[in-house]
């Protein structure tokens, strides 16, 4: 171990285990950790609410793992960065690459500007199974549909890396460094409804761990058609820990292949692929969270209509599947995957409202709001992305609800005013008898809304819409 002096930059990779740039600072000598909440340069991409909760509570998770060093920063990265380098006879800066366009064009502005302070800057891949620049055609260019993507591309190429194990122990400077508290950093919101969301998270490493665990213990076995039904957990739910870092996807990978390969984690490790499918959209398209892939969508004509939006946000369509999965999103923070392509198809096919919008409101509502994830996902329901569901496939509410939800567990949890009403009815309470809604305490208009748009005739205008711009390109 050398004499050597290191930034360690945490961005979204907030764990210990498997952490490259931490550990090799670490071995190099002595370490700051830090952390810098930057909007100024993220601009439109900063980080919704639900986010900003999730990003509070990891930061201090990954501050106590760091014996209370990690040291928080708000403002422009590329000034404190400069500014701690210039006051603490730094030799390194270590950090651990991100893909969002707006901080590479930042990380390679800081990069220049501390090499030429004669200082080394090391960053490395603790995101990313596979860097999304690595994985092409054989012509040299991107893929843009998913299978070959993941089949070819990525099943051919290297292997994905091993996992690190943590560092065996740290040396901290003891540098006086005009660091800020975390509270400081302005991160929980005003309006208290995140606390409604603690009670489903163990935010953090070991609670990334954890869940984890309890998904190769209870849900991986019956993946393939389990994640299938919302009511049921055989899901992940891993997402917001891979997105803030607090567990490796090199890890996740490498443990759940230890086994014999099935069905169940063919599946799952697909997941991952198209989480990296989405990384290189992204890369390769800089404008996908607003910008049609598919240019004669340009030409789509959207309804502006903030009253729709507003019913579909707060889970008030009067369409019980769509309304449950709203509801879920805003008491959770999280949205079951099934239901997200539900309640998208619906947000775009039938209330023909822009996509953009969607985006925007799970940016700003769901922990595991991944700018590449979400864009791309978007872009797919709406049929205007690389390799989307085609125009014509409208999911009809009514028949997702009966098939995924056939007990009605998932609507009556999310909407109790429901939890009367027979399974018959309850997937299309506007079709009930008059006395059979009244035995239920329902009275439609009042303990529940009528439905916003009729699911029938909002496809067909859909349907002649999204033919319509394929006569016009």
């Amino acid at each position: 171990m050398s004499d050597a002096k290191s930034i360690v930059w945490f961005r979204q990779d907030l764990r210990i285990k498997d952490n490259p740039a931490l550990l090799a600072a670490t071995e190099l000598g002595e370490i700051i950790p830090v952390y810098i909440l930057d909007e100024e340069n993220a601009k439109d991409y900063s980080m919704g609410g639900a986010s900003k909760w999730w990003l509070h509570e990891s930061l201090k998770s990954l501050n106590k793992s760091l014996d209370g060093k990690l040291n928080f920063y708000k403002g422009d990265a590329r000034k404190i960065i400069k500014d701690l380098c210039e006051k603490n006879q730094i030799s390194h800066v270590f950090w651990n690459r991100c893909y969002e366009p707006w901080r590479i064009s930042r990380d390679s502005s800081i990069k220049s500007d501390i090499e030429s302070m004669n200082i080394e800057v090391k960053s490395f891949n603790a995101s990313l199974l596979w860097e999304p620049w690595t994985i092409k055609k054989d012509d040299g260019t991107p893929y843009k549909v998913f299978t070959p993507f993941y089949r070819k591309g990525c099943l051919n190429s290297h292997p994905p890396r091993e996992p690190l194990e943590k560092p065996n122990n740290f040396r901290f400077t003891d540098n006086q460094l005009e660091s800020i508290s975390l509270d400081n950093l302005n991160l929980i919101p005003e309006i208290d409804w995140y606390k409604q969301m603690e009670p489903f998270w163990e935010i953090g490493e070991e609670g990334a761990l954890n869940c984890f665990n309890e998904f190769l213990d209870n849900g991986i076995s019956n993946y393939k058609d389990g994640r299938n039904f919302p009511a049921k957990r055989f899901i992940s739910r891993l997402s917001p820990y891979l997105h803030f870092g607090e567990i490796s996807v090199n890890y996740i990978w490498h443990e759940i292949r230890n086994g014999p390969e099935d069905r169940n984690i063919d599946h799952f490790c697909s997941e991952l692929g198209w989480r990296e499918f989405s990384y290189s959209q992204l890369f390769t398209n800089p404008d996908l969270p607003v910008k049609n892939l598919q240019s004669k969508f340009d030409n789509f004509p959207w309804v502006d209509n903030d009253h729709l939006l507003k019913a579909w946000q707060k889970g008030l369509t009067g369409i019980p599947m769509v309304d449950a999965g709203m509801r879920e999103l805003w008491q959770t923070g999280y949205m079951h995957n099934r239901v997200r392509m539900v309640v998208g198809s619906f947000l775009v096919k039938n209330l023909l409202l822009d996509w953009r919008h969607g985006e925007r409101w799970f940016w700003d509502t769901l922990v595991d709001a991944d700018l590449a994830n979400n864009s791309a996902s978007w872009q797919w329901v709406a049929g205007c992305g690389a390799d989307a569901a085609p125009y014509f496939r409208i999911f009809n509410c009514v028949t997702q609800g009966e098939k995924f939800d056939p007990d009605g567990d998932y609507i009556r949890h999310y909407i109790p005013e429901l939890k009367n009403l027979n399974n018959k009815y309850l997937y299309s309470p506007w079709t009930a008898p008059s006395d059979v809604l009244s035995q239920a305490g329902i009275q439609l208009g009042k303990d529940y809304p009528n439905p916003i748009v009729d699911l029938s005739e909002s496809r067909n205008i859909a349907l002649d819409a999204f033919k319509s711009i394929g006569q016009k390109s």
